[in-house]
């Protein structure tokens, strides 16, 4: 009953065997490198690397992707692998050069990551490597021994997650932006049926709607983990955040879209015919994410743009313009504007050209640049005071030197286990960090009791060999299963199956065991709370803030320029850009992290997507009016200044609550266009229908603005929406 019990609550926690499987493959692999090495070479150094070398790249790396792409990652990562042991082996002649090393490999290895995910799941790896090579015993003429152990580790591993029991294919990025891209391309076209027929079909529209909303919703980098998230550098992945972000907006423009339909069917209507062109647009350049699927084609989105801009500034019989229609039309080309954004992305992220691309210069600038070039410019964007990135990778590099130092000055025979400990406690936050020493500690306690009545029951070598796979498996599966807890403590077993049969050293070895990962636990809380102990949070509040000013600078400074009394905001967008770098990495590292109950929580979702509308709104709207479009109409002019100051405004105040948690001040609510029009409808007459064109276009981005910003507040009752 014990047993059923044990292997059901082991199947509740692994459902798809992922665990099992990965288990059964690190084991399979250990087991052949280490016998092979200690019993058929009879090589204890080729042992000691081949087994470590196994353990560091199948369970410390968090590789993405199907197997096919994981052994690649390993096979390709082996001259990093090479280089880093190389160099262990020859600072191994003194502590401080040793602890030295340390510094420079902790650092580089862990804020490398900020320009490819894919080095974020091999950064615990690289540094086990260095570790394990940097402690004496000083043997320089043991090194080709040292990197063919690790050498036939990494190749028979990378084999066995193709040849054995390879993994299902995880959910892609890409499959989800497909997924997401479907879900908006019905809502289109439900948004093209309640303009050309409001009656028809209602009743199925709000669950299409919902569906959308939630097929969206999984596109935010922080929910998805970092091997997944397209967080690189790289062009393609640039493309995918671009085409996110596109679809979001195009799915916010389809939603004001179907709210303003008109009670009556206009089967005439402009804004219909350029939304059936979205709709196949958006849901061709989804499918074209998929391998093997051509790029999406632009050409017939690009005809219905133009036919509806020829269309756009349209006059009632007595020679008024039709305001109305002009507030559709004109949030219907917003809207292919941002189709168009998404189609341009997924022709990049599809490895295409970006076709067309010259209608946006800026969005797509990166197109044209080297990856060398792209990675520059995402390192140097987080060299940054406030960058997550840069606070883990120092206090990662420092608490290791420091755990280094401590472990040659002691003479620690095992001194490896400090610094591994060391780098299994220490998390970004405090707060993590005190929650991994936790079952850190009271795992190796329990595992070092065993493990000493184990060795003074056994002194036989041969039965620690016939044990070990069995170790291995619960080392790495069952321990990895049941909890933090539990995997310390059956991998402080697996050590001592291990060392009793490469130096056999009685009780004494888990002696040694327990002293130093009670020094690396101690190393790692002091670094936790020593250096940026608020974590990510802090960052995150910081960067924030800072983002969401810009947003209201650049908003203002849009509307300044469409009015003629500034330049193009390029400086202000660009400012905008560079933020939003550093957002993006603090929030990624934000939702790995626990979270102070005591402090105000954010909606950070829609606090940051306040900020995400600014950036591709004002480069769709001053595409199409261009700085001065409104000068010379000072009605006009008053408005739309009243309508960014108190956008500013609410974006100042958002960035003041982020920041410190104060409460913010009113949010302007978005009024109807038709309404806000009406203000200077007197004046209608006076002006040609192309200046009352650019008017509804840029007061239709100011309202999104306010709609994005009441998602966070709601507007008090009886104030419209």
């Amino acid at each position: 009953m014990l047993a059923t019990s044990l292997l059901g609550r082991l199947r509740r926690r692994d459902p798809g065997d992922a665990v099992l499987r990965r288990a059964v493959r690190l084991t399979l692999v250990a087991s052949v490198v280490f016998y092979a090495c200690r019993y058929g070479a009879g090589s204890q150094v080729l042992a000691t690397y081949g087994l470590f070398g196994t353990i560091a790249a199948g369970s410390f790396a968090q590789l993405p992707g199907p197997a096919p792409q994981r052994a690649r990652i390993l096979v390709t990562a082996l001259p990093a692998v090479w280089a880093l042991i190389a160099a262990g082996t020859l600072l191994a002649w003194s502590t401080w050069a040793a602890a030295g090393g340390m510094l420079v490999v902790g650092f580089v290895v862990s804020f490398a990551g900020v320009g490819n995910p894919r080095l974020v799941g091999l950064a615990s790896a690289f540094q086990l490597f260095y570790i394990l090579a940097s402690f004496p015993p000083y043997q320089p003429d043991t090194l080709p021994q040292r990197l063919g152990g690790v050498t036939l580790a990494v190749v028979l591993l990378a084999a066995a997650e193709v040849l054995l029991w390879p993994d299902p294919v995880p959910v892609t990025y890409r499959q989800l932006l497909t997924r997401a891209a479907d879900g908006v391309a019905v809502f289109l076209d439900d948004a093209t049926d309640a303009l050309t027929d409001p009656h028809a079909g209602h009743g199925g529209r709000d669950s299409r709607r919902a569906q959308a909303y939630d097929l969206a919703a999984p596109l935010g980098l922080g929910r998805n983990p970092p091997e997944r998230a397209p967080t690189a550098a790289g062009a393609q992945d640039r493309a995918l955040r671009i085409s996110a972000a596109a679809l979001r907006e195009v799915l916010a423009e389809a939603d004001r879209l179907a709210a303003d339909a008109p009670p009556e069917p206009i089967p005439d209507l402009a804004a219909a015919r350029l939304l059936r062109a979205c709709a196949e647009t958006t849901r061709a350049g989804g499918r074209s994410l998929s391998p093997g699927v051509a790029p999406v084609d632009l050409e017939s989105l690009d005809a219905a743009i133009r036919t509806a801009e020829a269309a756009y500034p349209v006059e009632r019989s007595g020679g008024t313009p039709d305001v109305p229609r002009m507030c559709r039309d004109a949030t219907a080309l917003a809207l292919a504007d941002q189709v168009r954004v998404f189609a341009v992305g997924a022709r990049v992220a599809a490895g295409a050209r970006p076709a067309g691309g010259e209608a946006y210069p800026r969005l797509f600038e990166y197109a044209r640049h080297s990856p060398w070039t792209l990675y520059w410019r995402q390192f140097r964007a987080h060299l940054a005071p406030r960058s997550a990135h840069l606070h883990s990778a120092l206090r990662l590099a420092v608490a290791l030197s420091v755990a280094r130092v401590a472990a040659g000055v002691l003479q620690l025979h095992h001194g490896f286990w400090v610094l591994l400990t060391t780098l299994t406690v220490l998390r970004t936050s405090a707060a993590d960090t005190r929650t991994a020493l936790r079952p850190a500690v009271l795992g190796t306690i329990a595992g070092v009791v065993v493990s000493g009545l184990l060795v003074l029951l056994i002194e036989e070598p041969i039965v620690y060999a016939v044990v070990l796979p069995v170790t291995l498996l619960l080392a790495f599966g069952v321990g990895r299963l049941l909890g933090p807890v539990w995997q310390q403590a059956l991998f402080t077993l697996l050590l001592t199956v291990v060392f009793s049969q490469l130096s056999p050293e009685g009780w004494r070895l888990a002696e040694a065991r327990l002293v130093d990962v009670g020094l690396g636990a101690v190393v790692g809380v002091l670094a936790g709370v020593a250096m940026w102990p608020r974590g990510a949070s802090h960052d995150l509040r910081h960067n924030a803030a800072r983002y969401l000013t810009a947003s209201g600078d650049a908003v203002a400074q849009t509307v300044e320029a469409v009015l003629g009394d500034a330049p193009p905001p390029e400086d202000d967008l660009d400012r905008v850009r560079r933020r939003m770098v550093l957002v993006d990495s603090s929030y990624c590292q934000y939702h790995s992290e626990r979270h102070d109950p005591r402090r105000g929580r954010v909606d950070w979702d829609a606090a940051l997507g306040a900020g995400q509308h600014v950036v591709p709104g004002a480069e769709s709207l001053l595409r199409r009016n261009p700085p001065g479009c409104l000068a010379g109409w000072p009605a006009a002019a008053v408005l739309l200044r009243d309508a960014a100051g108190q956008l500013r405004t609410a974006y100042d105040e958002l960035a003041g609550e982020v920041a410190h948690g104060r409460t913010s001040g009113p949010v302007p609510a978005p009024a109807d266009c038709v309404d806000e029009v009406d203000r200077v409808r007197p004046l209608l007459g006076t002006v040609d229908t192309a200046a009352v064109r650019h008017l509804v276009e840029v007061d239709r981005w100011l309202a999104g603005l306010a709609d994005s910003l009441n998602r966070i507040h709601p507007p008090a009752a009886g104030r419209r929406r």
